[in-house]
C-alpha cells in the first residue's frame, strides 16, 4: 500500500461537519460527497485536490459526530490517505471501515507543510517528504486492518470472510 501525492494541510480539531456539512448528507455516493468535501471549512476547497493527493490533519482530526460520510467524502475527493497528529477515535474506526488509510504521527506533523510532495508506505509506516528530503515514521497499519483496507472496507472484508 504505497501512495504519492501533494499534501493538503488542515488545522487542529477539524470536525466531521467541516469535512462534510450535514446539509450534503442526502446521499452516500462517494463522488457526490467528494465534490463537497471540506465545504464546511472553505467553499470550493476540493477544487485544489488531484486524485491521489494526501490529506494532512492536526490534533483530534475527525471529531464531532460519528457520521461515516466524513471518510467517504475524503475518499470521494480522491484522497486515499490521511496523516494526522491524532484522530478522534470514532473517526479512526470509521475511516478504516470505509477503506481510508490513516496514519498518526504526533508532533512530527509539523514536518509537513501544505503543498509538500509526499510518498507514503502504509505497510511500513514510512512517510517520505520529497520536498524536504525527510523521512517520518508512524506505526505501520496492523495486518488485520490492512486486510480491511485492501478489501475496500469492512463490508467487503466481511463478505470475503463469509463467502
Amino acid at each position: 500500500m504505497k501512495y504519492a501525492g501533494k499534501a493538503h494541510k488542515v488545522g487542529d480539531h477539524i470536525d466531521t461537519d467541516a469535512i462534510i456539512p450535514a446539509r450534503f448528507l442526502v446521499t452516500s455516493d462517494p463522488q457526490e460527497l467528494g465534490q463537497k468535501c471540506f465545504e464546511g471549512l472553505e467553499e470550493g476547497w476540493v477544487k485544489r485536490v488531484n486524485a491521489g493527493d494526501i490529506l494532512v490533519g492536526g490534533k483530534n482530526f475527525g471529531c464531532g459526530s460519528s457520521r461515516e460520510h466524513a471518510p467517504i467524502a475524503i475518499l470521494g475527493a480522491g484522497m486515499p490517505v490521511v496523516i494526522a497528529h491524532s484522530y478522534a477515535r470514532i473517526f479512526y474506526r470509521n475511516g478504516f471501515n470505509m477503506g481510508l488509510v490513516l496514519l498518526e504521527i504526533g508532533d512530527d506533523i509539523e514536518r509537513i507543510s501544505d503543498g509538500d510532495e509526499l510518498e507514503v508506505d502504509a505497510k511500513s509506516g514510512t512517510i517520505q517528504n520529497k520536498t524536504t528530503n525527510e523521512v517520518i515514521k508512524s506505526l505501520p497499519v496492523p495486518e488485520f486492518m490492512t486486510e480491511i483496507l485492501t478489501s475496500g472496507g469492512l463490508v467487503e472484508y466481511v463478505r470475503k470472510k463469509v463467502a
